[in-house]
């Protein structure tokens, strides 16, 4: 029982870190139809800003400000450049945002190197928060957990409860009329884009210290990314939401707990073959969850796509 409540807490802390980028992304998406395949790139930035603010005024002015300048550059992207590509339609935009993200990274190495950066978690809260049966949970991912959900409540609350929130619900889905009442339109998009970006900035800064900031640290979340917002249904921040956690949960049980596919297959009546190192289905027989922990979201993806086309969240228009 404390094993699954440590797994419980691990798989929150990397289902929630998944929402804090996943959140950005759906946000895009669902206001702005743009599905940004540079999203993981702004991710990257904010943890490689962070670090180098770090340096010179510590880790918490390094939480407020990366976020800040990622948002700036991401509505700078959006104004004088994807607005110009977005006319064009989806496929101009998926190759504009794909060169954007092979772009950054070659930036980035240029101006940090290939190497990973000594980005630590701060002073403050580098200790045990508790323990459970000697499994020491950190206080730094209690500081995650509590960052993650107040990002999902405010953006729940400012996109449903705030006349800021109504006009840019409002401005997806009647852009003429919105704009005969007054509003610019064209800067609700770019400060959508802003927001969103900066959320990505947001989770950089976070992770970094964690996961690593190394130029490589886009390409290993920027898949998964992709596969939490279909899963949930592209554009339901609802959809993210559970989404991160239902992968953060199954890649977490998947690599503490050793099930064998023997079991799985023993269980529901298929009996092992008597001569097993002759089988040409050998390897499938002996395949254990830790092996596979990291393909299950792509296999949950699949499966949801066969079954509901649309995501768990999502509706038929998205």
């Amino acid at each position: 029982m404390d094993l699954v409540l440590v797994n419980l807490i691990d798989g929150l802390v990397t289902g929630l870190l998944l929402f804090m980028l996943s959140a950005g992304l759906t946000l895009i998406f669902s206001m702005m139809g743009v599905l940004n395949f540079a999203h993981a790139s702004f991710y990257m930035l904010g943890a490689y800003f962070a670090y180098q603010i770090s340096i010179a005024l510590g880790f918490w002015m390094g939480l407020l400000v990366a976020p800040l300048i990622v948002g700036v550059i991401g509505a700078g992207v959006e104004r004088y450049g994807l607005r110009r590509v977005h006319q064009y339609g989806h496929v101009p935009e998926l190759i504009f945002t794909f060169g954007l993200a092979l772009l950054i990274e070659e930036l980035v190495q240029f101006i940090w190197g290939k190497n990973q950066l000594p980005y630590q978690i701060p002073e403050v809260l580098n200790f045990t928060a508790f323990a459970i049966s000697g499994n020491s949970i950190p206080a730094y991912k209690v500081f995650m957990i509590f960052i993650s959900i107040a990002i999902f409540i405010g953006l729940l609350y400012v996109l449903t409860k705030t006349r800021v929130g109504m006009i840019i619900q409002a401005a997806l889905s009647y852009p003429r009329t919105v704009e005969a009442l007054g509003h610019n339109v064209p800067l609700i998009f770019m400060g959508v884009f802003g927001v969103g970006t900066a959320l990505a900035g947001v989770a950089g800064v976070i992770a970094g210290p964690v996961l690593g900031t190394f130029p490589g640290m886009a390409f290993v979340l920027g898949s998964i990314v992709f596969v939490t917002i279909v899963i949930g249904g592209l554009g339901s921040l609802w959809g993210a939401l559970v989404a991160s956690l239902l992968i953060g949960w199954i890649t977490t049980f998947a690599k503490s707990y050793n099930i064998r596919m023997e079991d799985i297959l023993n269980g529901i009546g298929i009996s092992t073959p008597e001569n097993l190192g002759d089988s040409m289905f050998r390897d499938i027989w002996t395949v254990t969850s830790p092996q596979i922990a990291d393909i299950l979201p792509y296999i949950l993806m699949v499966l949801i796509l066969i079954f509901r086309p649309y995501g768990l969240f999502g509706n038929r228009d998205a």
